[in-house]
């Protein structure tokens, strides 16, 4: 079933919106919250906690994108179960990638009024970049694949991806600096 198809079913608020939804989002979903997580409890309730955030704002809410919509949905969630979970002196591993970019992203009460213009300059400073060293920026700071994972699934050493690691960090420092979000 496609998107329209399922976001029409959440506007009728048809129960069939969801199983549709997590029977072809289902498994990015739980890949995603894993990650993040690294407890597949853990992972189940943030997707679940999901898809009743998903329900419950459709309508009002016409996301353009149901399947990035729904992803960033888990991964916040996630992040706030992260949190909640280090707070509690249980740390996991995706603690590591968020703190390796969080030095250069502007903290939420340091004036940033509106987090999309922050998402759209890193978007835009993403299509600047090489292929290989977008996809793995992504995988790890979206997706919070370790090293070792992004290394084996593009056929790279672990330093390779380190190092493409650290050159997009710092790129991508120095262009939200050009963009006003200089916070140091």
């Amino acid at each position: 079933m496609d998107d329209n198809t399922i976001i029409d079913l959440f506007r009728k608020r048809d129960e069939n919106a969801i199983v549709e939804m997590k029977l072809k989002y289902g498994r990015l979903c739980l890949y995603i919250a894993e990650n993040i997580l690294s407890q597949r409890e853990d992972a189940e309730e943030c997707v679940n906690t999901a898809y009743y955030e998903v329900w419950n704002k459709i309508p009002p809410e016409d996301p353009a994108d149901l399947r990035l919509y729904l992803c960033r949905i888990v991964r916040n969630i996630a992040i706030k179960r992260l949190e909640y979970n280090k707070a509690k002196k249980r740390d996991t591993g995706m603690t590591v990638s968020i703190e390796e970019i969080a030095e250069m992203l502007p903290a939420p009460d340091e004036g940033i009024a509106d987090g999309r213009l922050l998402a759209d300059a890193v978007s835009r400073f993403l299509r600047t970049q090489d292929e290989i060293k977008r996809k793995v920026f992504i995988r790890r700071y979206w997706y919070g694949d370790p090293i070792a994972r992004i290394a084996a699934y593009y056929g790279l050493k672990e330093k390779t991806v380190a190092t493409y690691l650290f050159r997009t960090r710092k790129k991508l420092k120095a262009f939200l600096q050009k963009e006003g979000y200089d916070h140091e």
